[in-house]
């Protein structure tokens, strides 16, 4: 059940008749866990606590540093050398009392992903590895818990959707292979537009929003590029993989 404060507080969402009140109370029942409070974590988690998912789990083991602030606005200058699970689970509360906000400040491998993504509702991964992706996509198969990925570099973006347990839609590794030393796209080498960081991480927050409540057509096997460089979007679909070590074993 909905309090009065809480009618009040998501009136706006509530009004709207694709989501309504059946779609603020599957928020408040749900569970996201959230791979990384960083470029994408920060606005993602900003978000979903503002819509009122009902619990936040938030898996970091990093410190904030100053050169994450252009693209990490849940931190500030206070907040350097602290744990970045810690200070964002803080400003999710703050922003939303309604929300219970855990921290995790772990590092998330192979050996631990299944006992600290049990019980979510759906995963959020805006990790910057392919190490930790793999890991997040191998237990999210194996606990048939729905992965939102989302990744950026440079001026590109990227989120999808993945439920590869089920017969005929694709896995993380369908499209990226299994392979966790695959170079990926390092922030620190490449460089990384802040508000891009924004942009991803709140898509993301309302792909997740869309995928737990129910309303329109959820991102599932389907690939959303943005390139700011130039304004580009598009969407390509991501085909299951026959041979994938993952999802077809």
């Amino acid at each position: 059940m909905l309090s009065d404060a809480e009618l009040d507080r998501y009136a706006r969402q509530i009004i709207l008749p694709a989501f309504g009140g059946a779609g603020q109370a599957k928020l408040k029942a749900a569970h996201v866990a959230l791979i990384g409070a960083g470029g994408i974590g920060c606005p993602a988690i900003t978000y979903l606590a503002a819509a009122g998912v009902g619990k936040l789990t938030i898996i970091d083991h990093d410190v904030v540093e100053l050169s994450n602030l252009h693209r990490q606005p849940l931190f500030t200058d206070a907040d350097i050398g602290a744990l970045k699970a810690e200070v964002a689970a803080e400003a999710a509360r703050r922003i939303n009392p309604h929300v219970a906000a855990v921290a995790v400040a772990e590092r998330l491998d192979e050996a631990n992903a299944e006992a600290l993504l049990t019980g979510a509702s759906l995963i959020l991964d805006g990790c910057d590895n392919f190490t930790t992706r793999l890991a997040v996509n191998r237990a999210a198969v194996a606990l048939e818990i729905p992965l939102l990925s989302a990744a950026i570099g440079a001026f590109e973006g990227q989120v999808a959707l993945y439920e590869g347990w089920r017969a005929g839609d694709a896995c993380y590794a369908c499209l990226v292979g299994n392979d966790p030393d695959r170079p990926g796209i390092n922030c620190a080498e490449t460089g990384v537009m802040g508000a891009l960081a924004g942009m991803i991480g709140t898509v993301a927050a309302l792909e997740a929003v869309r995928a737990l409540s129910g309303w329109g057509q959820p991102l599932l096997g389907r690939l959303a590029i943005v390139d700011m460089l130039d304004r580009r979007w598009r969407e390509v679909g991501v085909p299951e993989d026959a041979e994938c070590p993952i999802c077809q074993a």
